[in-house]
């Protein structure tokens, strides 16, 4: 039986162990009882102050991140814990609750986001965690559960399986800029870059860049045969994130031909998303925003420029991505799901009929109906 802090019996959903505390209590591999507990990391003010200190969080960890999760897509955040509520938080495995009609409900740490490495250092405490998990799977009425980490898990649960699989890239930024310079690709960066100054490519930085920003985007989603994100979450992660964001965008004779949009969160820099108009990638301006983002990293005394992940398939990108000087890992995601709730039973998306007929309707549509569909879509797919 599940209670609260107070005692109370829990009802079996998420929305009570936000409002009430949960606790319960899983065996440790020595047989010792180790309570677990949920809060609201929107209002509880201890998680803050937890991803602010613990050295492996990041930007998707942040408050930021998740308010603007929910504010966008409804997604209702969650933490697991054993802590408990009256002392500073020592671990913490953040989720967001996905409930749609369309696609089902799920825990996924976390939606649209590159990684989310759970912060437990403990593994009594871990494995106290995801023994909570897969009873609240095996009970309720979630599909599944999906972790994000950037380090390899440690082994766990028979129905546990790696659900996707990403290359990932980060640059060291600790050596000096000309060092980080000479390092890059001569033909396919550092050119590249020298070619965007003659070519006179101006820069611009600010919010106000958003609209020019977002055009951009749609054109770029449809090359790829995917609808663009909704206009509105580009402007609440601006609204959310303040400084610590940049959008960021180059321009030839007035037009722009690249975009991109970074977060700062501590030591990290991190390129989330980018955009760019095919016609005038020759004049570098992709090149420009990077090196730009980069200088402002290291001037910033961020340690690490991270590039995000990348389909496992897409080996030009992967090698753009090398060209940089970044070090290339492998991101698996972990997916863990009851027999006979369809987490074990999804197909690639490239095998399914239906996504090669969405990916033409993607390809073809004006822009107006793209984003139209990217607005009514996303939210399903966290």
């Amino acid at each position: 039986m599940v209670r609260d802090l107070t005692g109370k019996t829990m009802t079996n959903s998420p929305e009570s162990m936000l409002t009430s505390g949960q606790a319960d209590k899983s065996l440790s591999a020595e047989g010792m009882r180790v309570q677990v507990f949920t809060l609201d990391p929107l209002t509880d003010r201890r998680w803050k102050e937890f991803v602010d200190w613990h050295p492996r969080s990041s930007m998707f960890h942040s408050v930021a991140w998740l308010k603007a999760l929910q504010q966008t897509y409804g997604y209702r955040p969650i933490v697991y814990t054993t802590t408990p509520a009256d002392q500073p938080m020592k671990n913490g495995m953040v989720f967001c609750d996905v409930n749609s009609w369309l696609t089902g409900q799920r825990l996924v740490s976390l939606p649209f986001s590159d990684h989310c490495e759970p912060l437990i250092d403990n593994q009594e405490e871990y494995r106290a965690i995801v023994s909570e998990l897969r009873k609240w799977v095996s009970v309720s009425s979630h599909q599944y559960f999906e972790l994000r980490p950037i380090e390899t898990l440690q082994p766990l649960p028979e129905l546990m399986h790696v659900n996707e699989t990403y290359g990932f890239h980060r640059l060291d930024l600790r050596p000096d800029l000309e060092m980080i310079f000479k390092a890059f690709h001569k033909d396919s960066v550092q050119r590249k870059i020298k070619r965007a100054e003659r070519e006179e490519v101006e820069y611009r930085e600010g919010n106000e860049q958003l609209d020019s920003f977002y055009k951009l985007m749609v054109i770029t989603r449809r090359r790829h045969r995917v609808p663009p994100q909704p206009k509105q979450w580009f402007q609440t992660l601006i609204d959310c994130f303040g400084e610590s964001l940049a959008v960021r965008m180059a321009f030839h004779e007035g037009k722009p031909i690249a975009g991109m949009l970074t977060v700062r969160h501590k030591e990290f820099f991190v390129y989330k998303y980018g955009c760019s108009d095919l016609r005038y990638n020759n004049l570098g301006g992709i090149h420009l925003l990077y090196w730009t983002s980069i200088q402002q990293a290291k001037a910033l005394g961020c340690q690490v420029f991270d590039f995000g992940r990348c389909d496992s398939d897409q080996e030009g990108l992967m090698t753009f991505k090398r060209r940089w000087g970044a070090t290339q890992s492998v991101l698996q995601y972990h997916r863990y799901a009851v027999h006979g709730k369809g987490g074990l039973t999804f197909q690639p998306a490239n095998s399914s009929w239906r996504m090669r007929l969405a990916e033409m309707v993607f390809a073809n549509s004006p822009a107006p109906l793209l984003s139209l569909m990217g607005r009514f879509l996303y939210k399903h797919v966290g």
